[in-house]
C-alpha cells in the first residue's frame, strides 16, 4: 500500500456532502457589516461545513480574538466622543481590520472551498443567517466597545 501524498483524497471524511458552506466572498459582506465577531462567527462554521481541518478552525478563532484585541485598543485610543469626523474615522478602521481578519480567514478556508466547487454543488444562501449576524454581532460589539471605554 502507498503512503504517496499526492494519492492522498483531499477530501476527508470528514465532510458531509448534503450540507453546503456559503461562499467565500459572501462572508466579507457579514464582515464589513457585523464587525470581526460577526466574522469570526460565520468563518467558523463555514469552516465546519467545508471540513476544513480543526487546527485551521482554531487559527480563524484566534485570527478574531486578535482582530477584536485590535479593535477595542483603535476604539480605545482614538475614539473621541465629541469629535464626529473622528468617530467615523475609527469606524471605518475598524471596518477595516475587521475586513482584514476575514481575509485571513478565508485564506485557511480557500483549499476546502476549491474542493467543494470542484464536486460541481451549490453554495448555501447567507441571507437568512448573514443579516442575523450582521445585527445581533454588530450590537455585541457596540456594548463590547462602550465598555472597554468606561473601564
Amino acid at each position: 500500500m502507498s503512503h504517496d501524498d499526492l494519492l492522498r483524497p483531499t477530501i476527508g471524511e470528514r465532510v458531509d456532502p448534503k450540507v453546503r458552506p456559503w461562499r467565500l466572498n459572501s462572508q466579507a459582506y457579514v464582515a464589513f457589516f457585523g464587525g470581526v465577531i460577526a466574522a469570526t462567527i460565520i468563518a467558523w462554521l463555514n469552516s465546519g461545513r467545508l471540513g476544513v481541518d480543526r487546527g485551521k478552525r482554531w487559527l480563524i478563532v484566534g485570527t478574531g480574538v486578535l482582530g477584536l484585541v485590535a479593535v477595542m485598543v483603535i476604539y480605545a485610543r482614538l475614539n473621541d466622543e465629541g469629535d464626529s469626523e473622528q468617530t467615523q474615522t475609527v469606524q471605518i478602521v475598524i471596518r477595516l481590520v475587521a475586513v482584514l481578519c476575514i481575509l485571513v480567514q478565508m485564506r485557511w478556508q480557500r483549499p476546502m472551498d476549491r474542493a467543494f466547487q470542484l464536486r460541481g454543488a451549490d453554495y448555501h444562501s447567507m441571507w437568512v443567517l448573514g443579516p442575523i449576524l450582521v445585527v445581533v454581532c454588530a450590537i455585541l460589539e457596540a456594548l463590547l466597545l462602550a465598555l472597554v471605554v468606561t473601564l
